[in-house]
């Protein structure tokens, strides 16, 4: 039977929209974990209500789609596009622990940990060669929970996530060489935006680093000088990568530029600003002060992309509404 969608054209918009556009929330809540580190309270919280609200409705929205529409749901759930739902929760949880909302986090963390393994299975399952760069979200999604892990093992005081969180980053890792060999690179110049999420898994894996660097603390003792000397000697490697990724993509798209909005947009603004928080984490996790000025920048330039690919997707949505408007 064909699916039947609202009688509102805004509302058929909205019910088709891909997992993939769980990205914007990624993107908006990022952005307001940089703000917030930046010192920017203000902004931070506007984005961090945007970012609720997007993340509440697509919520909603797939939760009416599953009980309409299940095995397409089933499907889209498979794509890497639906490992955004689990990034984009670890987002804003971490975002909640920094405002001392521990309990929301941990909610937030619990639902992440129990998407997590079902999502990751389903997706690599599908995995080919030569994917695009959605195929780096297994390892944003692993890190995701290793920096709301760590995060909260600070605020709690608790080891046991801490050392959880360790697993999870050197597991992120793995996948990330996994996915690697399944990218196909010549999506660095023909990708419709995804093709960051390639460095911002490095720059999410450098912020999961850093912040099990921050979580250790005289009460818990969680690692020895090797440990920590390790931790970080990987932690500033993976956001010299991370930057050398950026680099290499802000070259492509001036190669070749892609000006057209597609909702994979998201998934560039994202890295943006995960690049921008991992500097400025680094900066003060491992006392390295002069990656302020250039975190900060880059922050900013995140700040400009996001308000470029908003107003792309309010342009979209308006062109898609009028077409399914009644006449």
């Amino acid at each position: 039977m064909p699916a039947t969608y609202p009688h509102s054209p805004l509302r058929a918009w909205w019910t088709r929209r891909p997992p993939a556009a769980g990205a914007a929330v990624m993107a908006t809540g990022i952005l307001s974990v940089g703000l917030h580190l930046a010192g920017h309270e203000t902004l931070s919280r506007i984005a961090l209500v945007i970012g609720c609200v997007a993340w509440l409705g697509l919520a909603a929205q797939f939760a009416v789609g599953l009980l309409r529409e299940r095995m397409r749901r089933a499907a889209e759930a498979g794509t890497p596009g639906g490992l955004t739902a689990v990034a984009a929760t670890t987002v804003l949880g971490t975002r909640f622990s920094a405002l001392n909302r521990q309990t929301v986090a941990e909610a937030l963390l619990a639902l992440s940990a129990l998407l997590w393994p079902v999502l990751t299975v389903l997706v690599v399952r599908h995995w080919k060669r030569k994917m695009p760069g959605g195929v780096f979200l297994c390892c944003v999604a692993t890190q995701g929970l290793a920096v709301l892990c760590a995060t909260l093992a600070a605020a709690e005081s608790a080891a046991w996530l801490a050392h959880t969180a360790l697993m999870l980053f050197w597991l992120g890792l793995v996948l990330y060489g996994v996915a690697l060999h399944h990218f196909d690179l010549r999506q660095v110049l023909e990708g419709p935006g995804d093709q960051w999420i390639a460095c911002g898994a490095l720059a999410i894996s450098a912020l999961a680093g850093s912040t099990l660097l921050a979580a250790d603390s005289a009460r818990l003792h969680l690692w020895n000088d090797d440990d920590h000397g390790v931790l970080r000697a990987v932690t500033v490697a993976l956001l010299v990568l991370a930057l050398a990724w950026y680099a290499v993509l802000l070259v492509a798209e001036c190669v070749r530029p892609r000006l057209r909005y597609d909702v994979r947009r998201w998934a560039t603004v994202f890295p943006m600003g995960m690049t921008a928080v991992a500097a400025l984490s680094v900066c003060a996790d491992v006392d390295v002060p002069w990656l302020r000025p250039p975190g900060e920048v880059l922050l900013w330039i995140s700040v400009a992309a996001w308000s470029a690919v908003a107003a792309g997707a309010v342009g979209s949505a308006r062109a898609a509404v009028r077409s399914t408007a009644p006449r």
